[in-house]
């Protein structure tokens, strides 16, 4: 589309494209014309494919068997969480060099308000091809551009114009881009959302627009129904809200691990929510954060996946007091031998750490947990990760009693965000 007809779209969506994928092979010629998916293990799931992989059915969330069978040729590459969180960071910074306004979403999306930023660079089309530029010569990566004057418009332009290009979507052009579209494909629009519209007919997003919000409100309910029928004529009022990633202190830290085999065994569940709990809380003090909310999430043999979260008086960073409360949220599932493959703990809301101020207990001993903590850092740092740990994780579980995979690489490391 022409440049001049994006004047009236402020808002951009960039999306890397496969950016793990992408990072994992930059500096790589010799995975540039061979698939590519990045993962853990025999056991986990892929977590992004190049484009050559993805013509063969793999995606992300597949488990990794499926995908070594879908394309048996695919190179399996681990994934290097620090080097993403880098080139993520250094991405970012270049959006807010073109404006505050800058909402992330994930490591490799955000939403851009550039309507403060047209009269020093350029219309909206110049800045997003500006943005591209400059992100395939710094980080030699390529990322798509979706142009709207809406959030949801915008997003679903950037999906049109994977890979590696920019799609501008004027207003006059705004219905005639959406509707011929599938209603699973509006944001937010999930497979039982589709699933329940295509059942009253409405398979396009035109069917939507053109129901009377009346009628549509009386089948899916008050809310859903005004919902979709904004979306679907690219009226909703959604508006930028800035928002940093990860190395924000309202940031998140987490961990989660797919056991080497599906295990019902509540020992080795609750060993393992201890290891993640120490994992996810040592990086916590590193980074001079605590948190009060604490997640677990826990995926079935079948995949079903479920979270559970409790916040806490206090934010903390103590290892014991997140395990615990960990530990409490798992057994208030009440699980009755379900197989579980995977569970996952998370704290959130997290803040500064000199920033809390921790209220004593009348008879409350003056050092405990959090000193002994600082303690087991300060022996890691100097001797190793295997210097001090609790008992019970002195030892893995042979394999076949709930322990983690033995197997070396990719297999053995927790995915950690």
């Amino acid at each position: 589309m022409r440049a001049d007809v994006s004047t009236a779209c402020p808002i951009l969506h960039v999306d890397m494209d496969a950016f793990y994928a992408s990072v994992a092979t930059r500096g790589r010629p010799d995975l540039q014309d061979v698939p590519v998916i990045v993962g853990g293990g025999h056991r986990g799931v892929v977590l992004s494919a190049n484009y050559l992989a993805r013509r063969s059915g793999v995606h992300s969330a597949m488990p990794t068997t499926r995908a070594r069978r879908l394309c048996p040729q695919a190179v399996v590459i681990a994934p290097d969480f620090e080097e993403l969180g880098r080139v993520s960071a250094s991405v970012m910074e270049n959006f807010r060099r073109v404006t505050p306004l800058v909402e992330v979403l994930s490591l490799d999306e955000a939403f851009l308000d550039v309507r403060g930023s047209t009269r020093r660079l350029g219309s909206p089309y110049a800045i997003a091809e500006q943005l591209r530029a400059t992100i395939h010569d710094e980080q030699a990566i390529t990322c798509s551009v979706g142009v709207a004057a809406s959030v949801s418009v915008a997003k679903l332009a950037s999906r049109r114009a994977k890979p590696d290009g920019v799609v501008v979507v004027p207003p006059e052009a705004m219905t005639s881009f959406l509707h011929p579209l599938d209603v699973g494909e509006l944001w937010g629009v999930g497979e039982k959302t589709r699933a329940m519209l295509h059942r009253l007919g409405l398979v396009t997003v035109g069917d939507v627009a053109h129901t009377p919000l009346r009628t549509l409100q009386r089948a899916v309910g008050a809310g859903l129904g005004s919902h979709l029928h904004e979306l679907a004529w690219g009226t909703d009022r959604r508006e930028i809200t800035p928002r940093r990633g990860s190395e924000e202190p309202d940031r998140s830290m987490g961990a989660d691990e797919t056991f080497g085999r599906d295990t019902d065994e509540r020992d080795a569940i609750v060993r393992e929510l201890l290891r993640l709990s120490a994992k996810v809380t040592g990086r916590m003090r590193v980074a001079g954060v605590a948190g009060r909310t604490v997640t677990i999430r826990v995926r079935f043999a079948d995949f079903t996946t479920i979270t559970r979260s409790r916040t806490l008086p206090e934010a903390t960073d103590v290892t014991q007091e997140i395990y615990r409360t960990a530990t409490r949220l798992y057994d208030a599932l009440g699980l009755q031998r379900a197989r579980i493959r995977l569970v996952g703990v998370r704290v959130e809301g997290l803040v500064p750490r000199e920033t809390v101020q921790r209220q004593l207990v009348l008879g409350e001993r003056e050092r405990g947990w959090s000193e002994a903590d600082r303690a087991v850092d300060r022996a890691t740092r100097r001797f190793g990760s295997a210097a001090v740990r609790p008992a019970s994780l002195l030892r893995d579980p042979p394999d076949g009693e709930g322990g983690r995979t033995r197997q070396g690489g990719a297999g053995r490391r927790p995915r950690i965000s």
